[in-house]
This record gives C-alpha cells, sequence and structure tokens, in this order.
C-alpha cells in the first residue's frame, strides 16, 4: 500500500459538502498561496482540520475576519488564515484555473493525496523541471486491490521542450532514433506534442484519455497516481517516471504518434541492443516492461481496437531509461484516429482489460 510513505493527506475536495451545504452571497474571490492551506471548521487554530487544499485553489471569500476568512469550497463552509490567501484581482495577467481543473473530484475515490518529487528519491538529480506535484487517489471500491497505477498523461509541461535531461542515467547515448537522434545524450525534457488533423493538440487528447482510464481504475479498485490533471504540470520525464518508480506498482504513460495513417495502437519496447540492455536500471525491469506491453496490447486488441503491426516497436526513451517498475509509453494511434469520447471509451475499456490481465499473470 503506497499511501504509507505519504505525508500530506488531503481529503477529496468532494468531500468537503458533508460540513456544510448554504452558500453564502460571494464577497470575494480568492486563491490559495501555501503550499498546503488548512481548512477548519472554525476561526481558530484549535479548531478541527477538514483538509488541506493545495497552492492555487480558488476559493469564494464570504467574510474578512482580520485574521481569518470565511471562505465556501463545493458548498462546503469552512475557515481560512488570511494571510495566506491572495485575491484573484490582484494577480495580473494570470489567468486562474477553475476548482476543478485543480484537484480533479471523482466518486470513485476515498482520500487523495498531494506528491511531490523528494530529492532523495533514485535519480530525481537527473530532472531539470520538477517544482509541479501530482495527485496520489485511493480507491473507494470494496474490492481493493492494493495495486497502484500511474496514469501519465504525456506531453503538458510548458517550456519543456526548451530544457534538456540526460537520456540515460549513466550519460551514455542513445541507441535508437526518434524526436531525439541515435547517438545523443540529452533529449528535450517534455515534448509539446503533435496536433491531430482537426487541429487538437495531443496534450489535450493524452489528459482527456488519462481521465477516463482513472475513474475506471479507481472503480475496480485499483489506487492511481495521475501525474497531469491540467493542462500544465511541471514535471519533467524523468520527474514523472522517478514518481512512479516510487508511489506505483506500474506506469502507463498515455500517446498518440505523429503518423497520420490511423495505423493503431501499438508501445514502444526495448531496443534489443545489448548495451542498452546491459545498463541499469533497464536490465533489472526490461522483461517486465514488455509483460506490461504485451498485456496492454492483448486487452486494447480483445477490445475491438486496431493494433499496428505486432503491437510494439522499439524505442529507446528516457521513461524506460529510468524506470525501476514496469512501464510504456502506450500509442493509442495518431494524427488521423478518432479521439471522440466514444473512442475514447473504447481505448480506455481496453487498457482497463489489459491492466487486469497483466496483474492476473
Amino acid at each position: 500500500m503506497k499511501f504509507n510513505r505519504l505525508t500530506k493527506i488531503v481529503l477529496t475536495l468532494g468531500m468537503i459538502s458533508l460540513f456544510g451545504s448554504s452558500m453564502t452571497v460571494l464577497a470575494d474571490t480568492v486563491k490559495v498561496n501555501a503550499s498546503n492551506l488548512n481548512f477548519r471548521k472554525q476561526a481558530s487554530m484549535s479548531a478541527e482540520v477538514i483538509c488541506t487544499l493545495p497552492r492555487g485553489t480558488v476559493l469564494e471569500r464570504s467574510e474578512n475576519l482580520g485574521e481569518w476568512s470565511k471562505v465556501t469550497i463545493d458548498g462546503g463552509s469552512g475557515f481560512v488564515a488570511s494571510r495566506y490567501l491572495q485575491t484573484v484581482q490582484s494577480i495580473s495577467g494570470q489567468q486562474i484555473p477553475q476548482k476543478e481543473e485543480l484537484l480533479t473530484n471523482t466518486s470513485y475515490a476515498s482520500v487523495s493525496c498531494v506528491v511531490e518529487m523528494k530529492p532523495e528519491y533514485l535519480y530525481a538529480g537527473n530532472s531539470k523541471i520538477n517544482s509541479g506535484s501530482a495527485i496520489l487517489y485511493q480507491s473507494n471500491s470494496q474490492d481493493r486491490k492494493e495495486k497502484t497505477v500511474c496514469v501519465n498523461a504525456g506531453h503538458g509541461t510548458k517550456g519543456g521542450s526548451s530544457v534538456k535531461t540526460l537520456c540515460h542515467p549513466d550519460g551514455s547515448p542513445k541507441v535508437t532514433s526518434g524526436t531525439t537522434a541515435a547517438g545523443a545524450t540529452t533529449a528535450v525534457a517534455v515534448s509539446s506534442g503533435m496536433t491531430f488533423n482537426d487541429g487538437t493538440a495531443e496534450s489535450t487528447v493524452t489528459l482527456k484519455m488519462a481521465k477516463m482510464l482513472r475513474d475506471k481504475l479507481l472503480a475496480a479498485g485499483y489506487d492511481v497516481l495521475m501525474i497531469r490533471e491540467t493542462d500544465d504540470v511541471q514535471l519533467d520525464n524523468i520527474a514523472r517516471t522517478v514518481l512512479a518508480n516510487n508511489l506505483a506498482d506500474c506506469h502507463l504513460a498515455l500517446h498518440w504518434d505523429s503518423t497520420t495513417s490511423d495505423k493503431g495502437c501499438f508501445y514502444m519496447s526495448v531496443p534489443r541492443n545489448d548495451s542498452y540492455r546491459s545498463m541499469e536500471p533497464v536490465k533489472s525491469n526490461w522483461e517486465s516492461h514488455h509483460r506490461l506491453g504485451d498485456s496492454l496490447i492483448e486487452g486494447l486488441r480483445a477490445g475491438g481496437s486496431k493494433i499496428f503491426s505486432s503491437g510494439a516497436m522499439e524505442m529507446d526513451l528516457t521513461q524506460t531509461s529510468y524506470s525501476t517498475i514496469p512501464s510504456v509509453d502506450i500509442e493509442l494511434g495518431d494524427k488521423a484516429s478518432a479521439h471522440t469520447t466514444e473512442a475514447l471509451e473504447k481505448l480506455a475499456d481496453g487498457l482497463m482489460l489489459g491492466i487486469e490481465i497483466y496483474f492476473s499473470k
């Protein structure tokens, strides 16, 4: 169980409604300007803490009492320290996201945790963009699997394409070509992704897909580490992988390919290269990466999704090079593929079946 590693527990925001149902007339809109702000039942340091609110949470303040402010969120009222609030109007030129974009509410989770990179994590020092945070959800299903799946919505890190990180932990060069050429020792920290034929950004679709898969996993009893739940998260590919290594049992990065042939689904497999397969942590984990990838393709195929070629393509990826748990980049189509809600639901069901197949082996 991964939750015992965490110290910052945050009740799912939807649970706040248990403590109040009436909305007070809005006086102003404020934003949390602290790492974690206690949301209390009363205006007192000794009052019960309902939950903690992550930095950036947008609140409706009904009363400013000086030291304390009475605020509402999701229909529930409580009190927070005024000194940790910032009015929306004072944040010049910055667009404030809605509450649901900051911590997505889901009826399938009992609690969620805000999790951040720790410098003591293996390979954390190779990350260049790691100021963001992920969300770890615990399923409220009676049939809890005691397994945590990392769902990584590909791309979605502003400025990621202008920063480079080591392709391999030991600084050795890439052994295959791709977005970064073979022989390179560094690659962009997070690429911006492609654009579908209809103009939709890949990062938008991977995020929608990730949220669908998250809810299906939670309903089935799996805990879920969500790397990204907003348009932007300041976590590069190494940071995402390191978080998954420490907090999950397997890691799925969701992507679509840049070709235009509606080629179908496949996963990036570990290249058949002796030097690469002898490098740690690849040496100790590449076979488990393949078992996970093959299981996902089996599930997608059984669910009626189109599969490209054998379902695997050899690629030297940063994610694979740093992963110490079963981990795959799964490509769910390309620029020409349908990405309607119906199409994504079908893919999510196939991925769910693949995860069930993997953990049943």
